[in-house]
């Protein structure tokens, strides 16, 4: 299924403040799919060239004091792949955390589409705390953009298996 891109408003409820969003939606052939089913279908195994982007980011953030390590930034809480699991309702789950530069937020909703889909929406909400965060933010987005595309097709491609 094709991906598109859906307009945010802001301020948006599920981070107050955010000063930056995008969100993209596709519609997989499965009634019924949950935004926990869909965040995990997404998340949970990521390609490897993302992992390796993200292990260079943390090499790069490091110096600067940011959180590198998901594990850490998680610790003692649920999570759904490498991010926090800030709360959980069947049709949507927040993802995210808290750091020195940015506060981020990844929503997942899930609502049918007619008899025999589900639209599955990834939203982004970014909220920069200084100059770091904006640089940050800048620097990421060609590669935020690829892994939401890429996020989005294993959701609809492992429905399809």
């Amino acid at each position: 299924m094709k991906t598109r891109e859906i307009a945010v408003s802001l301020p948006h409820q599920v981070l107050p403040g955010a000063d930056w969003a995008d969100c993209f939606e596709v519609r997989v052939a499965r009634p019924g799919l949950n935004a926990e089913t869909a965040a995990r279908l997404a998340f949970e195994q990521m390609p490897k060239w993302v992992d390796r982007l993200m292990a260079l980011r943390n090499l790069v953030v490091w110096p600067f004091g940011l959180k590198g390590d998901p594990d850490g930034a998680a610790a003692g809480m649920a999570r759904v792949g490498m991010f926090p699991v800030i709360s959980n309702d069947p049709g949507e789950i927040v993802l995210g955390f808290d750091d020195r530069h940015l506060d981020f937020r990844i929503v997942v909703q899930t609502a049918a589409w007619g008899d025999h889909e589900t639209s599955v929406r990834l939203m982004t909400l970014v909220r920069r705390h200084n100059l770091l965060g904006r640089v940050y933010l800048a620097a990421i987005m060609p590669f935020h953009k690829l892994i939401v595309a890429s996020t989005l097709s294993r959701v609809s491609a492992q429905i399809a298996d």
